[in-house]
């Protein structure tokens, strides 16, 4: 009986490759909680941005499984060795990806842009020094710069310039990240936003945040959960109205008073 997401023990690993962690476990938690919205999506390319280990990408394939048949999955790393254990995690539990190995989407643009329907990505998204960001080896997988956010504001116009017109973008972030910042980045591109999960541990507050194409014209309902005090938010726009309407306002105010109360 096929599994419903990847199992660890079955994950291959490298020492200078990221394990499952609490981010990879609260991103495939997101992608199990949208599950039914995954499949009345039916997407034909589904991408992950810096595979690691590839339980995220195993698990989304497993996720949609045969109830979604025909979908392509591509992932890359710019780690080689995580291009190498992702392969071997895909044949441990009967499934495939194009796999390669490249930073980010390199070489990838022309081939992919407007096309992928669904992107998942793990970003590195330590604050770190900036001379650390994109070193080789494992250090590749968490060293994200000041706030965290260099490598996180490379993604974000490749990822637009890679979806498709009806493209879901499922990302982790840490409140240090500035999340709301990065919803009104993805709002100026046309992408309404919403959180997925959300997850304290000891040492990070992380928000799996789900950003959806709208069309020009289009009304989108945007929900953001927050299940810290049980409170619901949720307000319908349009990508006609103006940028600066009351209900992307609303929108803003209320993720920057999340994250300020986490």
């Amino acid at each position: 009986m096929p599994f419903r997401t990847a199992q660890i023990r079955l994950v291959s690993s490298h020492p200078e490759v990221y394990e499952p962690c609490d981010d990879s476990f609260a991103l495939v938690d997101a992608l199990l909680a949208d599950r039914n919205n995954l499949l009345e999506h039916h997407p034909m390319l589904c991408m992950e941005v810096g595979c690691g280990s590839g339980y995220i990408i195993t698990s989304l394939a497993l996720i949609l499984g045969q109830e979604a048949p025909g979908i392509h999955y591509i992932a890359t790393d710019t780690n080689p060795h995580a291009v190498r254990v992702t392969s071997e995690t895909l044949e441990a539990h009967g499934v495939h990806a194009e796999l390669i190995n490249t930073d980010i989407a390199l070489g990838l643009e022309n081939r992919l842009a407007g096309l992928v329907d669904v992107m998942v990505v793990n970003p590195p998204y330590v604050p770190t020094p900036e001379d650390e960001v994109g070193r080789e080896g494992i250090a590749s997988s968490w060293a994200g710069g000041e706030n965290g956010r260099s490598v996180i504001d490379r993604i974000l116009p490749i990822a637009d310039n890679l979806l498709s017109d009806k493209g879901w973008l499922y990302m982790v972030t840490l409140t240090c990240n500035n999340p709301s910042e990065i919803c009104l980045q993805m709002r100026e591109r046309g992408y309404a936003s919403r959180i997925v999960v959300q997850r304290s541990t000891e040492e990070e507050s992380l928000h799996v945040i789900n950003f959806l194409y709208c069309h020009p014209g289009e009304a989108i309902a945007t929900t953001v959960a927050n299940e810290w005090e049980g409170f619901r938010f949720s307000t319908s726009y349009s990508r006609a109205s103006s940028p600066s309407c009351q209900q992307f306002e609303e929108l803003h105010e209320f993720i920057s008073l999340s994250s300020r109360r986490l």
